[in-house]
């Protein structure tokens, strides 16, 4: 995949060092020269020194073949004169990042995919960690609905119950479903009539924010 990936701060590095691991062709656009010759010396990849709300430096990076350019910077209001030049040269897949909630409407209306508040994103999920030891994955999803994944102990009331008889009895409330069992380490989506064992590691999906109750008494 032909990639452009516009910042190289904290997320953009990481972003960068994903795609090189992954055999992507990458082209990296960023305002600091000191950034740009530190990437450069790190990966053999094309690094452009220059303001990304340009379209001229978006031509440079090859937008005419990119199949996606990723927006990383921490202002929303370059992130959405990029997102635009980028539409307007037909650029098929873009996403960026949108440090604030409220603009996110703007970046989709113009064909982006966007990433809400990654410092909200990192903050709940250092803070659930700390809370809930039990939930070894947390993710936020739009609208507060969750992702997460917990172990069940011998005394959890999902135990010994099929999917559909724990939904059918609420002990799974009808805003949650199972996504997924790992079981001794082999992952499996369940059916209705799976039945949960002891030490599965349930992935849950919410559509509601879930208390700590509620994990607690489905953990065991």
């Amino acid at each position: 995949m032909y990639m452009i990936i516009v910042g190289a701060g904290s997320i953009g590095s990481s972003l960068i060092d994903l795609s090189v691991k992954e055999k992507n062709n990458v082209v990296v656009i960023d305002s600091s020269p000191e950034r740009g010759r530190e990437i450069s010396a790190r990966y053999d990849i094309t690094v452009l020194t220059g303001d990304a709300t340009s379209a001229e430096t978006l031509r440079e990076a090859g937008s005419e073949r990119a199949d996606a350019l990723i927006v990383t910077t921490s202002d929303d209001a370059v992130n959405l004169m990029v997102v635009s030049i980028a539409a307007n040269l037909g650029i098929s897949s873009i996403v960026s990042i949108v440090n604030d909630e409220d603009h996110a409407d703007f970046f989709r209306k113009l064909g982006a995919n966007v990433m809400e508040n990654p410092e909200d994103v990192v903050a709940h999920h250092l803070y659930n960690a700390v809370k809930r030891p039990s939930v070894q994955d947390f993710a936020m999803l739009p609208q507060d609905a969750q992702i997460f994944r917990l172990q069940v102990a011998a005394e959890s009331p999902l135990i010994d119950r099929s999917v559909s008889d724990a939904v059918k009895r609420e002990v799974i409330p009808t805003s949650m479903r199972i996504l997924a069992i790992d079981r001794e380490g082999a992952q499996s989506i369940p059916s209705d009539d799976t039945v949960v064992e002891e030490n599965d590691v349930l992935t849950f999906f919410s559509l509601e924010p879930v208390g700590d109750d509620l994990i607690e008494k489905l953990t065991g």
